[in-house]
């Protein structure tokens, strides 16, 4: 029978240790993707929506904070970084593709913005949410960097807001594919484009593992929303409040 005492104290050795915690969410990635691959790419089964919920009900069961987790796994955290600076190699490899869409780009860009700002905005006035709260909602719809710099920038909780933005990605990314499918858009440039405007980086990620060029324009909608979005939210707030 193996000494409980001896399996506590290597629990709290691993516990101090980086690499137990990047171990852990690399594993829980790689099984919630192996998941999501068994049942066809359903979308409801997001392999970043199940990672996250397996990371979450270990750190909850052993009562974890989330500094000592994150403590661990911020390298991943820091290659966000440059996994996003890297999107520009497919972009300039289809720029030709990018400037012949560039007048349908650009309308749906300020489109897809000014809605996503409007709506959040009007549904918070309606179920009377806290001004603090509803600062941290409208940059939901940018990639959690730049939605984390602009909720502090205008007042928000940026914590609040990264909480938010990768909610928001997972349900854009989960159901997105249904909703294209139902408007029989078949264009897959126009799918990756509304992917990534609408759910940044977690929706340039399934548009990428689908087709190229609509990960391209992924690319794209993920980069513009978010230069467009830290501009008409002060811009908004300016008129509004």
């Amino acid at each position: 029978m193996i000494d409980q005492q001896k399996l506590y104290s290597i629990w709290v050795y691993l516990q101090a240790e980086p690499l137990f915690w990047l171990t852990l969410t690399i594993g829980s990635y790689i099984i919630s993707d192996s998941i999501y691959r068994k049942f066809n790419l359903f979308p409801l089964l997001n392999p970043v929506a199940i990672s996250v919920l397996l990371v979450s009900i270990i750190l909850i069961s052993f009562d974890i904070k989330y500094e000592r987790y994150f403590e661990g796994a911020k390298f991943i955290h820091f290659l966000l970084g440059p996994v996003t600076v890297a999107l520009a190699i497919p972009i300039y490899r289809k720029w030709h593709l990018i400037i012949l869409n560039s007048k349908a780009i650009f309308i749906s860009l300020i489109i897809g913005s000014v809605f996503a700002i409007l709506v959040t905005y009007i549904l918070s006035i309606q179920f009377e949410i806290q001004k603090e709260l509803i600062l941290s909602l409208l940059p939901r719809s940018v990639t959690a960097p730049i939605a984390m710099g602009i909720s502090e920038i205008i007042g928000g909780i940026p914590s609040l807001t990264a909480i938010i933005t990768i909610i928001t990605g997972i349900i854009g990314a989960s159901l997105g594919i249904f909703v294209f499918d139902v408007m029989k858009l078949k264009k897959m440039e126009a799918r990756g484009f509304s992917l990534g405007l609408a759910s940044h980086g977690i929706g340039t990620a399934r548009a990428m593992s689908k087709d190229k060029n609509a990960g391209v324009f992924a690319a794209v909608g993920m980069g513009l929303s978010g230069l467009t979005t830290s501009i008409l939210v002060p811009l908004f707030l300016k008129i509004v409040m």
